[in-house]
């Protein structure tokens, strides 16, 4: 049994290798076959990758019930897989296959970690991928809204202050972001930041004069204000960040870039001299941790020590699944799940996996680029700012590069509001992917029809010419 272990561990890494490797190599293949070559070969590794997760799994953990988990997992990931490109023959199989991979791959470390948190993600992300199926038939329908603006202005507002409703909002962690309803807890932060990145680009394809755009700008610091009042720093960060991204995009103009830098150095300044006690309280005490994590392990650095230890402890090849001891860190299961990859697939494992995570974001901003459809190019590359962006917070926090944001890592940490907002994300990119194949369709359709004309008008031409030298 320790045997196959190992000899699981490692091909699982050699897996996990050739996955990242088909990741990039898709964008660089010359033809659609190579392409699609790519992409099946992508498939065989998740399924052998999950599979040998879960032999590890059943091995170390002793559940009989680990081979039916992953028995249904797999299930839903081929229909998943199978049921978006019957009903999108057009969307990206890429993104696919990387939103299968992450959620099995979340599926499986949280089954190490804690079963029952497992059974539970696993059943409402499943009812997330029913529902974010039909979102870009959804958008096909809705031709007009790009000018709806001032609605996701107000339900977007109305949404992020529901956490201040007595009996409702929660505060969790030092944080006042969330809802409790029907024994279902909920982040609004993670719908709402889809809906303000809705809010911008309605905007900014309407914004003609700078003071249009200094009144969007107003209504977009609301949101952060109420945010701020929540005190979710992380949140805050995601949405200044796509803000100025997507002003950028827009205008073509450096200088909203350097205002955006300007502009959070000096609100950081001002925080830290006039609410460092206050509001800014919990913040300073997760940097007192990420300074000198050790000098704080018996208080405020513990869970980022525990991070590092279990990095550490994995080197390059981890312990193996089953083997480590993941569960030791603080909030493992969602806010440091990395850390517990790393411990016990490997850093090697973790280098790859943040590579795909880049692929994604690549695909998302080569879509958002080649749309010309406004609207749709600045809501996808919206969406993929704040996804590679919540990547790089969660990741930098819990190997000490940051301050740790409380954000989790998309599609693999527990959460439903986080899996099921970066589900809905990955949609709206997928329809946009679909306006652009339909957009190099028909500018191939068209230039078949020039070229055919162009023949025709070649053959009539000679015919007249050979009817005149007959003639002569």
């Amino acid at each position: 049994m320790n045997l196959i272990c190992i000899i699981a561990k490692y091909l699982v890494l050699i897996f996990m290798g050739l996955y990242t490797i088909k990741c990039f190599t898709y964008f660089t293949a010359k033809d659609r076959e190579k392409r699609t070559s790519n992409l099946n070969k992508q498939i065989f590794y998740i399924f052998m990758i999950h599979f040998l997760c879960h032999v590890m799994l059943l091995i170390n953990m002793k559940d009989i019930k680990i081979a039916g988990y992953y028995l249904i997992e797999i299930l839903i990931a081929i229909l998943y897989i199978a049921a978006f490109r019957l009903m999108y023959k057009n969307s990206s199989r890429l993104l696919t296959n990387n939103v299968a991979f992450l959620m099995l791959i979340g599926y499986t470390i949280l089954l190490r970690l804690s079963p029952k948190l497992a059974v539970r993600q696993f059943i409402l992300a499943t009812l997330g991928l029913m529902f974010t199926l039909f979102i870009p038939r959804i958008l096909m329908k809705l031709k007009n809204i790009k000018n709806w603006n001032i609605f996701f202005g107000v339900s977007g507002i109305i949404l992020l202050s529901s956490v201040f409703i007595p009996g409702v909002g929660q505060v969790i962690n030092g944080s006042r972001n969330w809802i409790h309803i029907a024994g279902l807890s909920l982040q609004p932060m993670e719908f709402v930041k889809i809906i303000f990145i809705f809010f911008v680009a309605s905007s900014l394809v309407k914004v003609n004069t700078l003071k249009e755009l200094i009144i969007n700008a107003a209504i977009a610091a609301m949101f952060m204000l109420i945010l701020v009042a929540e005190k979710d720093f992380g949140a805050v960060l995601l949405f200044y960040i796509s803000y100025f991204m997507m002003v950028y995009l827009s205008t073509s103009r450096p200088v909203f870039v350097f205002l955006g830098i300007g502009l959070l150095v000096m609100a950081c300044l001002a925080g830290y001299v006039l609410f460092k006690d206050s509001l800014f309280a919990h913040i300073m005490v997760r940097i007192t941790a990420w300074r000198d994590p050790f000098g704080n392990i018996e208080t405020s650095g513990y869970q980022l020590s525990e991070s590092l230890f279990a990095i550490g402890t994995g080197g390059f090849a981890g312990s193996g699944l089953g083997k480590g001891m993941p569960y030791i860190i603080p909030v493992a299961e969602s806010d440091f799940v990395f850390s517990a990859i790393c411990e016990e697939l490997g850093v090697i494992f973790g280098l790859a996996l943040i590579l795909i995570y880049l692929s994604s974001f690549i695909a998302m901003q080569n879509i958002a680029m080649k749309c010309k459809v406004p609207f749709y190019k600045y809501v996808t590359f919206g969406l993929a700012i704040i996804y590679i962006f919540q990547v790089f917070l969660n990741i930098g926090g819990v190997t000490k590069f940051i301050p740790s944001t409380g954000v989790t890592l998309p599609l693999i940490s527990y959460g439903i509001s986080s899996v099921f907002s970066t589900l809905i994300m990955f949609s709206i990119v997928q329809y946009t992917y679909i306006l652009v194949s339909e957009e190099a369709d028909s500018f191939e359709r068209e230039k078949e029809r020039i070229e055919r004309k162009e023949k025709r008008t070649v053959a009539g031409n000679e015919r007249v010419s050979g009817k005149r030298k007959g003639q002569g």
